[in-house]
């Protein structure tokens, strides 16, 4: 099996410091399965690429073992690990590119945190799942994905396809980052591992999962798979990861997982989810749990999601038995299928599915479809568009589809300090165009009501610090005809 890293930022051959592998020698690593090579076939200032080469000897795996290690006799001996990217290529990056992968390099460590232009190949993955899964994956993520299911065989096309593809990544990335996706994801895909599964690889996709996980579309696939369906393990790594504010890069501040947030009277009859049952409140559940504390007070009976994105609010919301109707439009149609795909929406009863529904369209033009609803949220949403743009959607909102309810959060930019890892200045998301103090968000939300005839309250969502405020700041409007002075 085989994989190539390349780079072309010159001086390109930093790759070889960073991989900590020399670009003139050719090495050589036993493993317990086989043996990995590592080379590079160029190496100049304007582009580098190594190889990890690692060959698998299947018979020798098995050899004196008792039992089968797969589904029969013939299994040990025909089978893909020569060939396929899989747990065993995930091993062999672990051991071969150790130093790499914990983020560490000796001579250059100014290199370590310096995003490359990266591009990692690998000609034949397994891939047992189902066709959009490859992109699901690693798109979200912010490569772009080239893959191409390869056949059964060449000369026998009508055979049809292999569970195998050829994959291709490309992203501005770190080393580190990119080996810690390919660790975790490639035994994800193949949807097995070669080896036993306990709480070490728990701790493990965690640790290598930190930065990027908790705030993946695909995070409990991922963890149920890597983990290969153990249920008690996959709920423990979700629970675990419910900790981790999804916006942010670090985990939430331990003092955000102690204080109070929202009350226990207004969350009574709130639905929790069983991964999250016994784990302390995330900041976005803590952000949907008060939306539909909310929602439940104004006693609203249809609701639109502006930004729904990949559905988490809708979801609990379908719970939610005295809901209507409810809609969500979001302008990703990635998003929206898994949107679609977390509510199950082919396989829901007819009456459920009659109740919800799911729109492509942007928050800035005006939309007849999302006309008429008594509330509308927009939960983390205005951030992610140009300031520039934020008068067409507030027309769009409180002008033309005029809700008598409306409900906006978006990050507390002052907040940001909180969080160790992000670098002073950086928003806590690379899409984040904006993100607003407390005062620039109250200035904002009054004009807002102030024009369109709207009353408005603020109030924090999170663990409140008393210098810097909630990391969530939140905008309960409520029009002047409706309940405009209780809000």
């Amino acid at each position: 099996m085989l994989l190539t890293l390349t780079n072309t930022q010159p001086p390109a051959t930093d790759l070889g410091f960073l991989l900590y592998k020399h670009p003139q020698r050719v090495q050589h690593y036993p493993l317990s399965f086989g043996t990995a090579h590592v080379f590079y076939p160029e190496a100049d200032a304007a582009r580098c690429t190594a190889c990890l080469l690692v060959d698998v000897d299947p018979i020798d795996l098995v050899r004196g073992k008792a039992t089968a290690t797969g589904g029969g006799l013939l299994d040990q001996y025909v089978n893909d690990r020569p060939y396929a990217a899989s747990s065993f290529l995930s091993v062999a990056i672990g051991r071969v590119f150790a130093t790499a992968l914990s983020g560490r390099c000796a001579d250059h460590p100014e290199l370590v945190n310096r995003p490359l232009p990266l591009v990692a190949h690998l000609p034949v993955v397994a891939t047992r799942a189902d066709e959009g899964f490859v992109p699901a994956l690693f798109e979200p993520l912010g490569y772009r994905v080239e893959w191409q299911r390869l056949p059964l065989d060449e000369q026998f096309p009508d055979w049809g396809h292999s569970p195998y593809v050829a994959l291709t990544l490309s992203a501005t990335v770190t080393v580190k980052t990119l080996l810690s996706h390919l660790y975790v994801l490639l035994p994800v895909l193949d949807n097995a591992k070669h080896y036993w599964v306990g709480q070490d690889e728990l701790e493990k996709l965690l640790r290598h999962g930190a930065d990027w996980l908790a705030g993946h579309p695909e995070k409990a696939r991922i963890a149920r798979r890597y983990l290969r369906h153990q249920w008690s393990l996959a709920r423990e790594a979700l629970a675990r990861l419910d900790v981790v504010e999804e916006d942010a890069p670090d985990a939430t501040p331990p003092e955000a997982t102690t204080g109070e947030s929202v009350t226990a009277s207004d969350l009574a009859s709130i639905t929790v989810e069983e991964a999250a049952v016994e784990a302390p409140l995330s900041l976005n559940e803590t952000r949907i749990r008060t939306v539909i504390a909310e929602l439940e007070a104004a006693k609203v009976q249809t609701v639109v999601d502006l930004g729904c994105g990949d559905g988490k609010l809708l979801s609990r919301l379908l719970k939610e038995q005295r809901l209507t109707r409810l809609v969500g439009l979001d302008v990703s149609v990635r998003a929206l299928e898994i949107a679609a795909d977390r509510l199950r929406l082919d396989r829901l009863p007819q009456r459920q599915r009659e109740r919800i529904q799911l729109l492509h369209g942007g928050l800035t033009y005006r939309d007849a479809r999302i006309e008429g609803f008594e509330a509308a949220t927009a939960i983390e949403v205005i951030e992610h568009l140009d300031e520039n743009r934020l008068a067409a959607f507030e027309r769009v909102l409180f002008q033309c589809a005029r809700p008598k309810w409306v409900i906006v959060t978006t990050p507390n930019v002052e907040y940001n300090v909180n969080y160790p890892f992000l670098p002073a200045g950086q928003l806590r998301h690379p899409d984040h165009r904006f993100e607003w103090t407390r005062a620039a968000f109250e200035t904002w939300g009054q004009r807002a009501a102030a024009t369109f005839g709207y009353g408005v309250r603020f109030a924090p969502v999170g663990t409140v610090d008393p210098a810097v405020g909630p990391p969530t700041q939140m905008a309960v409007f409520a029009r002047d005809d409706g309940r405009g002075d209780d809000a």
